[in-house]
């Protein structure tokens, strides 16, 4: 009998790779979402989830389901039997956050109390938490590993990331028959390699990737470059950009070790390798053939300068390492902007 999987968030971007790689795993995912960050195709259901099972020729339990609502959760754990949790659930953006904090706040942290509370009283006690590297705030040095100090957060929602693994680790401390692994992620981009799913953001994206990808493909007219007076290469913020595949199978990794009765583990999924805006907008060019237009606009609060980390104990501890350069996790992205020129709400990609 497969082991059955709560995956929050899972009609998301990152959630949606991780379903695929959960199912090509052996796994059963049950997929609670409330769709405020996706597309809905037949019968309610997500349309990255209708292309999932299409995809796979498989069929996926799903559930139009906020975690504030802590009677449905309730009743989700009576009828399932969950052998772990991976929770990707709650708001994301960092300008939004910034303007929204209370908002943030209230949706983020009280989604994830309510999950560890229902996951105790049902006596589960595996999870899989999508934290950011955000955490880190303005880094002290580069690469960022795992030991970076934490908690000097930039924005509300890195602060939520940093709040919710705090509320995590005095949890695992005082239960300690829990299982958690912590995946402080950097910057996710590209799509699935069938180009059936990737990155859909309902309304105007707050990330750099969809944006450019948006505009090459004439959905958008221009790129705003937020700040090049940044002390790096080209004035422009660097990051490490990692492929959303990549991340997926990390959480897979993650998964096989809370097997290990690991208690509460922290890794950092990323490159290494940290590429500018400009950098990123060349590498798009490259791989759509069509010019991106931008202009430079101020900076942006909660933003920092550089951010790429230092992976090597995933590497390490989880047998996990990112496979995709720069070129491939472009070329993946267009792919999926190209079939799907208007996201998932133009219907099956071609």
């Amino acid at each position: 009998m497969a082991e059955k999987v709560l995956v929050t968030g899972g009609a998301g971007y990152i959630g949606s790779h991780c379903v695929v790689e959960l199912i090509e795993s052996g796994y059963k995912p049950v997929v609670v979402d409330n769709l405020s960050n996706a597309v809905k195709g037949e019968a309610d259901v997500p349309e990255s989830i209708q292309r999932i099972e299409k995809l796979l020729n498989t069929s996926i339990e799903f559930h139009d389901l906020d975690l504030l609502d802590k009677a449905g959760l309730e009743k989700l754990f009576k009828k399932h039997s969950f052998g772990a949790v991976m929770h990707f659930a709650g708001l994301k953006a960092v300008g939004e956050s910034v303007e929204q904090p209370l908002r943030y706040y209230r949706v983020n942290l009280t989604a994830t109390i309510n999950l560890l509370e229902v996951m105790q009283a049902h006596r589960v006690h595996n999870l899989v938490f999508s934290s950011s590297a955000t955490v880190y705030g303005d880094p002290q040095y580069l690469p960022i590993d795992e030991q970076h100090p934490v908690g000097g957060c930039t924005n509300p929602y890195g602060k939520t990331k940093y709040f919710i693994e705090e509320i995590i680790k005095d949890h695992c401390k005082a239960e300690k028959d829990w299982n958690v692994v912590l995946l402080r992620y950097f910057n996710p981009i590209g799509a699935h390699a069938s180009g059936q799913i990737g990155e859909d953001p309902q309304g105007i994206p707050n990330n750099l990737l969809p944006y450019v990808s948006q505009v090459a493909i004439g959905r958008r007219e221009c790129l705003s470059v937020f700040g090049n007076d940044y002390d790096t290469v080209d004035g422009t913020g660097v990051r490490d950009y990692i492929h959303v595949v990549d991340l997926a199978k990390g959480h897979i990794a993650a998964l096989r070790k809370l097997k290990e009765s690991c208690g509460c583990k922290t890794y950092n999924l990323g490159t290494g390798k940290g590429y500018s805006v400009f950098q990123m907008v060349t590498a798009v060019e490259k791989a759509s053939g069509r010019k991106v237009s931008y202009k430079v606009a101020p900076r942006r609060d909660g933003d920092v300068a550089s951010c790429y980390a230092d992976p090597r104990l995933a590497e390490t501890e989880l047998a996990w390492k990112a496979e995709f350069d720069l070129e491939r996790m472009c070329e993946d992205l267009w792919r999926w902007q190209s079939k799907n020129p208007t996201g998932f709400s133009n219907g099956t990609a071609s």
